[in-house]
């Protein structure tokens, strides 16, 4: 563990940081991963010892939906704190959550547990959005994404792994989770002053006079968006159905299922992100919705008596092919979006929030001796499911095709700006003016004001560009720009 805690002391160096941002990325969705899992495991813990099971899971479903609202909040977080205020924020939060672990552990009350727990998975889920929105900022292309995410979520999991069963006191458990805890938030205080010192705007944030030519776009990322929503609450509400199956034939006590599962979920979390990452995540959602359709029969032979050992491969395989699919799917499309810091750790919010809100429903379901009404309920799932996922492909398709088209117009552009700043040999600030110019049609002293010059010295620069083209109003430079 101490060369754990090393290792993420180091990586906060700043050139280290400003070298390996992959890495960094990495690092810091690996121990929020850890954060998350372990305070979870902490808290489920330490109620089971005061109140009953079914009381646990009931608070446990509490916390994973109070998480949820923490991510969606984040957004809104970034918009009032900002500069050091949200330094100060950032400060705050660990400092709170610290103190929210130490109740968890020390009460004897069930109250103060809970209302503890509560206000920690708030805080967490502040900081996962953080984390997320960060983390895709660092990453400047999306080439890496999935197996980036597979990375951070294998070492979160092996993580929680090692200090599950090295650990035996809660105490210290606690006391690792809290210094684990104040690292990612001094991570995210670096981040926040290399990569978020500018308000990100997505790709399809238009101006004023760009308006009607993106509306296209933003209808159609936001589309996509909505669409990815829905799939991930259709797949949450079969994974969830999975897991708890699992979870009844396991506390029935009839099969030790032990810690050695978890390894199984770290290495397919791994797998998952560098089988995603082929071809650009050309076939990932075809990939996940084979791996939906294991776990949907995984069900059926759970519910009718099958092996249980099939099962549990099954279940393990598909929840990390799950987890780094919602994650990586948002992460790719938040730099699209008007509200980047909103939609990176939209996966997240989505399955806490599903699995919160049916787990008790399922939990029932799956308890009546009446096998056939889940296995139909679960293939209704299953051809929503398939049919959500076709128009999402085909949206998200065309959309990021467009991107692309995009993009090249941007280069096209850009060199066609420079190839004309050459032949008339401008300077680099006649070139920001010809932009202006040539762009906008804002007043020489709108264009003064955003370009920090005075009215004089601009008109200065724009004479010396009527000189070196030839030409003799702002009309005349765009026509002869457009030739």
């Amino acid at each position: 563990m101490n060369s754990i805690i090393t290792t993420i002391k180091q990586s906060i160096d700043l050139k280290k940081h400003n070298k390996c941002p992959y890495l960094y990325a990495t690092i810091l969705m690996g121990v929020f991963t850890f954060l998350f899992l372990g305070i979870e495991y902490l808290y489920v813990d330490v109620l089971s010892n005061i109140v009953s099971e079914s009381k646990t899971v009931l608070v446990q479903n509490y916390a994973l939906g109070v998480s949820a609202i923490g991510f969606l909040l984040y957004s809104l977080f970034r918009w009032f704190c900002k500069g050091r205020l949200r330094t100060v924020c950032f400060i705050f939060i660990g400092l709170a959550s610290v103190s929210g672990i130490t109740v968890i552990c020390t009460s004897a009350v069930f109250i103060t547990i809970f209302v503890a727990g509560l206000m920690l998975f708030l805080l967490l889920g502040l900081l996962g959005g953080g984390v997320f929105y960060v983390a895709m900022l660092m990453m400047k292309t999306d080439r890496y994404l999935a197996r980036i995410v597979g990375i951070s979520y294998a070492m979160g999991i092996l993580l929680q792994f090692v200090n599950n069963n090295l650990v035996r006191l809660e105490i210290v458990e606690a006391v690792i989770l809290a210094v684990f805890l104040l690292l990612l938030v001094g991570m995210m205080i670096k981040s926040e002053q290399i990569y978020c010192k500018q308000e990100e705007q997505s790709a399809y944030a238009p101006a004023d006079d760009e308006q009607k030519g993106c509306c296209w776009k933003i209808e159609k990322g936001t589309i996509v968006g909505i669409l990815l929503i829905l799939l991930v609450t259709l797949m949450t509400c079969i994974f969830s159905t999975l897991d708890n199956a699992v979870t009844l034939v396991h506390s029935s006590g009839s099969v030790d299922i032990g810690q050695m599962p978890r390894i199984l979920l770290a290495l397919s979390g791994l797998a998952a992100g560098f089988i995603f990452d082929i071809k650009n995540r050309k076939y990932m959602g075809i990939i996940m919705y084979c791996v939906m359709v294991l776990s949907t029969l995984c069900i059926a032979v759970l519910k009718f008596a099958g092996s249980f050992l099939v099962g549990l491969v099954i279940f393990y395989l598909s929840a990390s092919f799950f987890a780094v699919f919602f994650t990586s799917g948002f992460m790719e499309i938040s730099r699209y979006m008007r509200v980047p810091a909103l939609w990176a750790g939209m996966g997240r919010a989505v399955n806490n929030m599903i699995a919160a809100l049916i787990a008790n429903f399922v939990l029932k379901l799956l308890s009546y001796d009446n096998s056939l009404a889940a296995i139909i309920l679960v293939l209704v799932l299953f051809v929503s499911v398939s049919v959500v996922a076709v128009v999402y492909t085909f949206q998200k398709k065309n959309f990021m095709e467009q991107i692309v088209v995009d993009a090249v117009d941007v280069i096209d552009e850009k060199e066609k700006l420079r190839n004309f700043s050459e032949e008339f040999s401008f300077t680099e600030r006649e070139t920001e003016v010809f932009d202006f110019l040539i762009n906008t049609e804002d007043s020489i002293q709108t264009i003064a004001d955003n370009l920090y010059v005075s009215r004089r010295t601009l008109e200065r620069c724009i004479s010396k560009i009527y000189e070196k083209t030839g030409v003799k109003s702002r009309v005349g430079l765009l026509n002869l720009y457009k030739k």
